[in-house]
């Protein structure tokens, strides 16, 4: 079904690039969507603490990862946690956040390994000039057998539901939500990137809570995990996401920094990988140096031992 949605153009373009390894390619016009070289260098290269995989957010006791099973066509009232979308936004109306970031407690930005394992994430953002899909990198990704979680946005999926169902019937992905409109999570309305956020729980809720009922029409499962766009979130929007089920995820290297890093930037930041590490990249830019980046890195990773897992 797969062989559907990505043309053999694509994979004879991954063998030739994998063949060059250092193969480059000009950066992708940023569009303020993702996290970005000028915000995140530092974010990336800080050391952050390891998460137990098995309890990512012991300070939430309404979480849980385990997938909840629905039918195709009947979206849970209710998140795999038991809590009603309703009463989890009612619950926190009024309350004011005391951080926003894009790491703190309750965000899984890196994993316990069992030796040496990293996991690979990629956005598909979504919406006026991010909704195409880069064939090149996901046909890599398929040939070599590559593991990797992809977090979805509602309108990516919308552009082309046939590809994302491919993609989710594709045991080597796990499907994320990556939020119904892609904007920071926030219950005040705190912009990153100039891009407004959720301005109240209950537009917290929205952005997880639309997405979530998508991907379980799409896989017929509740989704794990959920990035928020632009990867910040506030304390608040944090607990938010917890109490409906699902885990938020951040990242230990920013590899494509919103897809605008060139080849050489991404073979330079995937270098530094450590056992644990989350990394972050973009699908959906096929002109930007992400796949070239990635097609030279990660066989790289790989002769060196690493094994690439989904989020535990």
């Amino acid at each position: 079904m797969f062989d559907r949605v990505i043309s053999r153009r694509g994979l004879l373009a991954a063998g030739a690039m994998t063949a060059a390894g250092l193969a480059s390619a000009a950066c992708a016009e940023a569009w303020g969507s993702s996290p970005t070289s000028a915000t995140l260098s530092a974010a990336t290269r800080q050391q952050l603490p390891v998460t137990p995989a098995q309890d990512p957010a012991a300070m939430f006791a309404a979480t849980t990862n385990t997938p909840a099973a629905a039918p195709a066509n009947a979206p849970a009232a209710q998140s795999a946690s038991g809590a009603q979308p309703t009463a989890v936004a009612a619950a926190h109306t009024g309350q004011r956040p005391a951080a926003w970031a894009m790491a703190m407690p309750g965000i899984i930005t890196t994993f316990v390994p069992a030796g040496r394992q990293m996991a690979l994430t990629f956005d598909a953002c979504g919406g006026p000039g991010n909704d195409e899909m880069n064939e090149v990198l996901m046909n890599f990704l398929i040939s070599q057998r590559i593991p990797a979680t992809l977090f979805l946005n509602e309108r990516w999926i919308d552009a082309d539901p046939a590809r994302a169902e491919s993609l989710a019937n594709n045991p080597l992905f796990e499907i994320g939500n990556h939020g119904t409109r892609h904007c920071p999570l926030s219950v005040t309305g705190r912009s990153a990137y100039n891009i407004r956020g959720t301005a109240s729980p209950q537009q917290a809720v929205d952005e997880v809570w639309g997405n979530h009922e998508r991907l379980i029409r799409l896989t017929g499962r509740a989704p794990r995990f959920f990035r928020t766009g632009t990867a910040h979130y506030d304390d608040i929007a944090v607990k938010i996401v917890h109490e409906l089920g699902e885990t938020p995820v951040g990242f230990s290297i920013n590899a494509d920094a919103g897809a605008t890093f060139s080849s050489a930037q991404i073979q330079r930041e995937m270098a530094a990988a450590v056992p644990g590490t989350i990394s972050i990249a973009h699908m959906h830019r096929p002109k930007s140096g992400t796949a070239p980046g990635m097609l030279a890195a990660i066989p790289r990773l790989r002769s060196a031992g690493y094994e690439f897992v989904h989020l535990p």
